[in-house]
């Protein structure tokens, strides 16, 4: 591309989806072969089908312990995407005749800000509340735009394409007293941070395995287990998981999840000592290119997660150059839409600083020498794109004079 020389592959789109860790996907095949548990789990008349729910006890064991929780108060689903529609659906519509006032930020996951959008077209209404520079919200934010009739605030942890990280506790701490519910989209902090839902009072809040290195497909949501703490099911039939989500439980998914879950809690501190290190490598080096900016804050952000826009080049031409750097110019759900990133303009930056950006995401097998390609070829590019666009603009301004 652009006289650039050719390179290995390097996977750097952590934040888009984790790979399966090898011995997650050995304990999903163990689950698969074994002749013992190929039952329904819900038919536990029979040793087939109580094998089949071990499974599945074990794997909430095995989240709950991670998340700081009970396992009874793990409700399974397909994905981040369903738990975040369940939460925000069932609590918007089981309390809509104490109050319909909702809140939620610009900068959510599409799965939140396009279910709030549906509830305002039912008729509830929505504070959009909009974050400061660096992509957070505040809690003080949050307490003003309480009122009597809120039902619920709905917040993600980790911002998906900035790394920005939320003060959930103080939020949690302002929604609390209040008779309003907090749901937390956890999807991009569990696994990456310490996330002691147990310790704080966070009401609902949504997992997902691809986040962290476990299968597609599978997810959970946290449903606290206390008065007050309701949701009207989306699903019907069955009866299973309490009626919140019925239908029949993919054993396998559920187990690799499980197995993810527990390689989360015991390896957590090494994970973030191995990337932490090498974040800070890449964010140096590429802030060392003239024109480059961080997106974001420089300070209350994941470290696995780097955005930066390039001043004077196309954004298109600059991912295309990155190639085969395996990367993201937003979040995975909305690389398909030919627009500027939704967030990125909620920060204020122009159409032209929201194209030209890039997200870097790092992981638990990202290495040294894979930082170096990445950098290198980012430097590469913009100097190349750049030479380029010198003499086209000179040609530009001399046809038009």
């Amino acid at each position: 591309m652009l006289g650039l020389p050719d390179i290995a592959p390097v996977y750097l789109d952590y934040a888009a989806s984790t790979p399966v860790d090898s011995d997650v996907a050995a304990f999903m095949q163990q689950c698969l072969l074994d002749a013992h548990a190929q039952a329904n789990p819900s038919s536990q008349g029979h040793q087939f089908g109580a094998a089949a729910n071990c499974y599945i006890v074990d794997s909430a064991v095995n989240l709950a312990t991670a998340l700081g929780v009970q396992p009874e108060s793990i409700v399974w689903t397909s994905g981040a995407t369903e738990s975040d529609n369940l939460a925000i659906f069932g609590v918007a519509r089981y309390y809509a005749d104490r109050g319909k006032h909702l809140i939620t930020s610009r900068i959510e996951h599409k799965a939140v800000l396009d279910a709030f959008t549906q509830l305002e077209a039912e008729g509830f209404d929505v504070t959009w509340l909009t974050p400061d520079a660096e992509g957070r919200i505040s809690a003080d934010q949050v307490a003003n735009a309480l009122r009597d009739d809120t039902t619920l605030v709905s917040l993600m942890w980790v911002n998906n394409e900035l790394g920005t990280i939320n003060p959930i506790a103080d939020i949690a701490a302002v929604v609390a007293p209040h008779n309003a519910l907090l749901h937390v989209d956890a999807a991009q902090a569990f696994g990456k941070l310490p996330v002691d839902i147990g310790a704080i009072p966070v009401d609902l809040a949504s997992v997902t395995a691809h986040k962290c290195y476990g299968p597609k497909g599978v997810g959970a949501l946290y449903v606290a287990q206390r008065h007050g703490v309701n949701i009207q099911p989306m699903l019907f039939g069955g009866g299973q998981q309490g009626g919140l989500r019925p239908g029949t439980l993919p054993t396998h998914q559920i187990a690799g999840f499980g197995a993810a879950a527990r390689k989360v809690a015991e390896q957590l501190a090494a994970d973030q000592a191995h990337i932490a290190p090498l974040a800070a490598q890449l964010l140096e080096r590429l802030l060392a290119v003239p024109g480059v900016t961080l997106n974001g804050s420089a300070t209350n952000r994941l470290p696995a997660i780097i955005n930066v826009s390039v001043q004077g080049i196309s954004g298109d031409a600059l991912f295309a150059c990155m190639a085969p750097i395996a990367l993201a110019t937003g979040s995975a759900c909305n690389s398909m839409l030919a627009e500027p990133s939704f967030v990125l303009k909620a920060l204020g930056r122009s159409d032209r600083e929201a194209e030209a950006s890039l997200r870097f995401s790092l992981g638990r097998h990202t290495s040294a020498a894979d930082i170096d390609m990445a950098a290198e070829r980012f430097c590469a590019s913009v100097e190349r794109l750049r030479a380029i666009a010198g003499p086209l603009t000179a040609f530009g301004a001399a046809a038009t004079a």
